[in-house]
């Protein structure tokens, strides 16, 4: 049999001028997160020089991947999330792979109330894909992501939430760059803002946005934050943090954004008593 030669596909082929004809405005999204939104930025030019500019948000049609161990507030920021959007009059779709439908509406109504919102003036806003207790959904991604196109089409959706990625490749971690980038591929063709819950095993260092499943996530994404919980248990660690023995610090960090400027720093962090996250002064005020 004779060998196909290797073919030029032009297709393929911009020139920068095309390219920025076709890309996105870019501004920020806001999390509904305390002081989350202020950690993203931009640059214009005055004057001849580059000067910082605040995007107010993480990047308009960005996939973000949330990751750290569990009871960090990953599943938290999610919910604020989805809030925040509904709240705006942006509908969002949420992909619960962990906990039924019903069991998962009921932590977002809780954030609602915690965030002063009305949850019935934005219910018609959230619409739930409950992977968790349809096992065609997590087995099959073409399944998923034609249900998810039904849902973006008749709701007009522009946000998508997955909590939690993880649990789509759960016992087959091998494949999972393969089903994270065919969802991430499917982000970028429907113009939707995106968040993607992750978790770390126990095992991964703390502060690292490797999840299970190796770098599949952070490789392909196109910002990554970071959530860590340490317990003080030495008086060096006390001295560190400023708190006594036995207390829990609460950690977060941006661990990359390649569609703009980000602080780079570690902050403290913290789980208010109405259950809402709330990013603190870096660690290293």
């Amino acid at each position: 049999m004779e060998e196909k030669k290797p073919e030029v596909v032009e297709e393929s082929i911009w020139t920068a001028e095309e390219a920025i004809k076709k890309a996105p405005k870019l501004y920020g999204v806001p999390t509904g997160v305390e002081s989350l939104d202020e950690l993203f930025f931009t640059s214009d030019i005055q004057e001849g020089k580059p000067v910082r500019k605040p995007l107010g948000g993480i990047p308009a049609y960005s996939v973000t991947n949330i990751t750290g161990v569990s009871d960090t507030g990953k599943s938290l920021m999610a919910e604020q999330y989805t809030v925040m959007q509904a709240s705006r009059g942006e509908p969002v779709a949420f992909i619960t792979v962990e906990s039924p439908a019903h069991f998962t509406i009921t932590g977002i109504r809780e954030r609602a109330k915690a965030m002063g919102i009305d949850f019935e003036s934005i219910q018609d806003r959230i619409i739930l894909i409950d992977a968790a207790s349809h096992g065609r959904l997590r087995e099959n991604i073409p399944d998923l992501l034609a249900t998810l196109a039904h849902v973006i089409k008749t709701y007009k959706v522009r946000h998508t939430v997955i909590d939690s990625i993880t649990g789509l490749y759960e016992a087959r971690e091998m494949q999972a760059r393969v089903v994270v980038r065919q969802l991430f591929n499917f982000m970028k063709r429907w113009y939707q803002t995106a968040l993607f819950i992750s978790q770390k095993r126990s095992g991964h260092e703390e502060l690292t946005a490797e999840a299970a499943g190796g770098y599949a996530i952070s490789h392909i994404v196109d910002c990554s934050m970071v959530l860590s919980k340490d317990i003080i248990l030495t008086q060096a660690q006390s001295r560190l943090y400023k708190k006594p023995i036995g207390e829990i610090v609460r950690l977060f960090r941006i661990d990359g954004c390649r569609m703009c400027g980000h602080d780079t720093r570690t902050h403290y962090m913290e789980i208010t008593e109405l259950g809402l996250v709330r990013i603190g002064p870096p660690l290293s005020a």
